[in-house]
């Protein structure tokens, strides 16, 4: 999926990201000093679109809010919902990150059409 925050100049970043759907959100997650991270930190304004791995944005785009998540149960609710879409592939990006130090670093985001 493209993921597109509001820059403070008011134009968009899109990045392509890993997202898994739940309960009518989408769940992303990121490392926690990305520039999407920061973006989010003043505004939840966002925009997704299908997209390719590249980014090329192949589908509608749609406005969407986006909100980093601060809780245990919901970073939970989050990285359970990736590991069910995308099961081995998530799990050995967790082993790789945790190995790293990357893991206890990331952010995770709840992102909600509009």
């Amino acid at each position: 999926m493209s993921f597109a925050t509001l820059k403070k100049s008011g134009d968009f970043v899109a990045t392509p990201v890993w997202f898994a759907p739940l309960d009518g959100a989408y769940y992303v997650f990121s490392a926690g000093d990305a520039g999407k991270v920061k973006r989010l930190r003043n505004f939840s304004d966002a925009r997704i679109a299908r997209c390719t791995v590249t980014g090329r944005v192949t589908g509608e785009t749609f406005d969407a809010d986006a909100y980093l998540l601060d809780t245990p149960e919901d970073e939970a609710t989050a990285l359970r919902a990736l590991h069910k879409k995308y099961g081995m592939k998530m799990k050995f990006t967790d082993v790789l990150s945790a190995l790293t130090g990357k893991k206890q670093k990331r952010a995770y985001i709840r992102v909600v059409p509009r």
